[in-house]
This record gives C-alpha cells, sequence and structure tokens, in this order.
C-alpha cells in the first residue's frame, strides 16, 4: 500500500530547527515517493508491548538514523484516544502495574515533557492516537537517547523498557504527564 500522509505520522523530538525541517522533508520525499523508496535501515532493537494481563498488544521498533533514534510503534486493542508513551530506566515490565520498569529515562534530571521549560525526559516521546483500535503509522525521532550503554543509553546494566499509559501526556506535569496508569509494557531488546 502506497504511503501517504493520511497513514504516517512523523514526531520530532530533542531537535533544532534545522533537524525538524530536514525530518519534515524526509517524511514528505517519503511520502510523494513510496514505490521508489528506499528501504528503511535496519532495526537494532524492538519491544513487545504486553496489556496488564500479558496479552500481546503491539510492538515497539527500533531504528538509528541520522544520529537519531527512530522508534516505530504498532499497537492494537487499546481504547481510542491519546496514549502517554516513554521509554523507562528498567528493562523489566513486571504485571499488572508494570512498576518494575521504573521512571521515565531521566539522565539529566530535567523535569517531566516537552511544554515544561525545565523539560524533558529523555524518554519523553509523542502521544500514540488510537483509532479504531489501532494506531496508525506512529513514528517518533528522538535525539534524547542512544543506541548504547550510556546514561542516555537504552542498554545500561538493567536495560530500558517502553510503557504505553491509559491517558493522554499533558507533556507538562512532572512526573509523567498526568498520562494515567500503565496498560502496556515491553522490555526493549537487542537485535
Amino acid at each position: 500500500m502506497p504511503i501517504s500522509p493520511s497513514h504516517t505520522r512523523i514526531a520530532v523530538v530533542g531537535a533544532s530547527s534545522t533537524r525538524v525541517g530536514a525530518a519534515i522533508a524526509l517524511a514528505v520525499t517519503v511520502a510523494a515517493c513510496a514505490t521508489s523508496r528506499p528501504s528503511a535501515p535496519a532495526p537494532f532493537a524492538q519491544a513487545t508491548l504486553r496489556s496488564t494481563t500479558g496479552a500481546e498488544v503491539g510492538t515497539a521498533t527500533f531504528r538509528q538514523v541520522d544520529g537519531a533514534i527512530r522508534v516505530d510503534v504498532d499497537v492494537r486493542g487499546v481504547a481510542d484516544g491519546a496514549h502517554g508513551l516513554h521509554i523507562h530506566t528498567v528493562g523489566r515490565c513486571d504485571p499488572p502495574a508494570f512498576a518494575s520498569a521504573g521512571g521515565h529515562l531521566n539522565p539529566d534530571g530535567h523535569k517531566h515533557g516537552t511544554k515544561n521549560p525545565a523539560g524533558p525526559h529523555a524518554g519523553d516521546l509523542p502521544n500514540v492516537i488510537i483509532n479504531g483500535g489501532r494506531s496508525s503509522g506512529y513514528t517518533a525521532m528522538t535525539l534524547r537517547v542512544t543506541n548504547d550503554a550510556g546514561p542516555a543509553g537504552l542498554f545500561d546494566a538493567d536495560g530500558a523498557a517502553i510503557v504505553l499509559h491509559a491517558d493522554a501526556d499533558d507533556d507538562m506535569t512532572d512526573p509523567a504527564g498526568n498520562a494515567g496508569a500503565r496498560i502496556a509494557c515491553g522490555v526493549i531488546q537487542k537485535l
């Protein structure tokens, strides 16, 4: 199926206006040249998102793209609406509350949210929009996390997880944007 702007949502986080412009140009080029576009870089990590009952509700795939980390998320079987999505400090997802995943990845000690003047956390990502029981084309680019074991890395000694929340993230309120309960979690695993 050809990609069109209605099927693709790209958000760039932690970027300068030049990088945002480059990412937008890339998205437009991909949408315009869907039949002849080059393949995406191979993923370096993936997470299987599981609900509080253990049911698989989605996947998150991580790719290195021009110095940024691209996060592609496919979620299904979750209530329609906006849902907060964050990278957490520990690669554990013990149900039902997923508290074992720890807090948001935040090596610099910032406040939560891209709208917060003292923020954001490295693990803050844009909301996932569920429509008709499924996310459609969610892609976020972030410069705040890294593909290594460093302070903002996904692969330090205790790993990292990606967590989906019940409600929308307001991008402002510390510590988690009033995003509500953790409803799905996936351990980020190297491929």
